[in-house]
């Protein structure tokens, strides 16, 4: 494993662990892209209110998912020492370690309609982001029990049933919503509760599968073997992982979600327009996402068996086709913008026509930004699989809210710039940690484990 590699040869395994992780992230992102694209359909009101309430539910589970994201570097590097008990006793705390942080996180979501009034929020967009959080809300625990065994499963290389696992979740998903939004096949008609309902329903198929598959296909880790005993040292280093990464992806979505409340400032339509632009660039996301995961599965392999060259080599490998990636979703952002907004709108809406210029605005934005925050987002992946989390946390806090949300605020708000100038804060935050994260992994991490590299 040591040995040279050809570039080709690093690509085809990267794609053989990434496609299918790239496939699962974008069918799980799907429930959301269902939601926004049916409601969207139902009422542009109601689009509002899903923009806030999935704004506040992904930054719980993303934060939550630290421990998730703990969990596959920690596999990964056991597994390449055949330490089959130390990938139960590291997976068992992970999902102790996320339950316990749905339980600190349900009161906010019980009581989203209040905080989010008091935030200055439309009074109707914050009650319709309430019905949606409650019930929703529920789901963040299957959520990220669901993440955590995903994490298991792709540092144990087995992606392909994370995909169909996560695909058939979707189309639960995409039933139960087209049947409880609008009231079809004899179902009540819910709207916005519809939806929470139907989401609740996906992660819930999501973790029966996942359960499932761990419990058959994988006997040799007995992960529910007295599931019930607290293992303090293995839940100590999950933490100590974990809890940074949390942090770091908090920094991130918590800048995404400050810039919603900034948007809501302006109007149902801007806010409406924010949240179909940040669903299209997040679907693209996700193909970065899914090489970052592959990245921290590859680079928890080269630290467990000290492998610097292997882990340049894959490096460039992953940047690189995250950069082809990026080449073709930009050309889609300038060349068929209205066409992609389009999509989540009903053709006689009478609001349609002030979403649609925003909304285009925002995707040219958005193809400024898809360079830098793929190069953030899988240089990141490279240092988790090293274990190194909390500088990155540290440069995450800086650029997202010392540099990006404050030239936000400044260009939004203070310049008058509008949205536009709220998603140029995002740019110029994002911009500063790709390059800070690139400079601590080639010009840190990298010298580290060649300096104790095998030959």
């Amino acid at each position: 494993m040591t040995a040279p590699l050809s570039y080709g040869a690093h690509a085809r395994a990267i794609l053989r662990l990434g496609l299918p992780l790239i496939g699962g992230h974008l069918a799980q992102l799907s429930i959301s892209f269902t939601d926004a694209a049916m409601i969207g359909r139902y009422g542009v009101p109601e689009l509002a209110a899903l923009t806030l309430s999935t704004t506040v539910f992904s930054v719980f589970f993303l934060f939550g998912s630290g421990f998730a994201w703990a969990v596959m570097p920690m596999v990964a590097q056991a597994a390449t020492a055949d330490d089959d008990t130390r990938i139960r006793r590291v997976t068992r705390m992970g999902l102790w370690l996320s339950g316990a942080f749905f339980a600190m996180a349900m009161p906010v979501m019980w009581f989203a309609e209040p905080i989010l009034n008091a935030l200055g929020q439309n009074p109707q967009v914050a009650a319709g982001a309430g019905d949606y959080l409650r019930i929703a809300g529920v789901g963040l625990l299957p959520a990220l029990a669901t993440m955590v065994l995903k994490s298991y499963l792709a540092a144990l290389e087995r992606t392909r049933v994370v995909f169909w696992i996560t695909v058939a979740a979707a189309l639960a998903n995409g039933a139960a919503n087209y049947a409880l939004i609008f009231g079809h096949w004899g179902a009540p008609e819910l709207g916005i509760r519809g939806a929470a309902i139907a989401s609740l329903l996906a992660h819930g198929v999501s973790l029966a599968g996942v359960i499932a598959y761990a419990r058959l296909r994988l006997p040799q880790y007995p992960l529910w073997q007295r599931f019930w005993r607290p293992d303090p040292e293995a839940m100590a280093e999950v933490f100590a992982l974990g809890w940074p990464i949390g942090l770091t992806t908090l920094a991130e979505v918590g800048l995404f979600a400050a810039t919603s409340i900034f948007i809501g400032w302006f109007g149902t339509a801007p806010l409406a327009a924010h949240g179909i632009a940040l669903q299209i660039s997040s679907a693209t996301f996700m193909v970065h996402l899914g090489l970052a995961n592959v990245a921290t599965v590859r680079a928890g392999q080269a630290r467990g068996r000290n492998a610097g060259a292997f882990l340049e080599r894959d490096a460039r490998t992953a940047l690189g086709l995250s950069v082809v990636a990026v080449a073709i979703t930009v050309a889609l952002f300038v060349l068929i913008p209205e066409r992609l907004i389009a999509l989540f709108l009903s053709p006689d809406d009478p609001e349609r026509d002030a979403i649609l210029p925003i909304g285009v605005a925002l995707l040219m934005m958005a193809a400024v930004f898809q360079l830098v925050d793929a190069l953030q987002v899988v240089t990141l992946g490279l240092l988790r699989g090293l274990q190194d989390t909390r500088a990155p946390m540290l440069i995450a806090g800086l650029s997202y809210w010392g540099l990006g949300l404050p030239s936000a605020w400044a260009l939004g708000l203070v310049a008058g710039w509008g949205p536009v100038g709220i998603w140029s804060g995002l740019c110029i935050g994002l911009g500063a940690a790709a390059v800070l994260l690139l400079h601590r992994f080639w010009w840190g991490a990298v010298p580290a484990l060649r300096a104790t590299s095998r030959p």
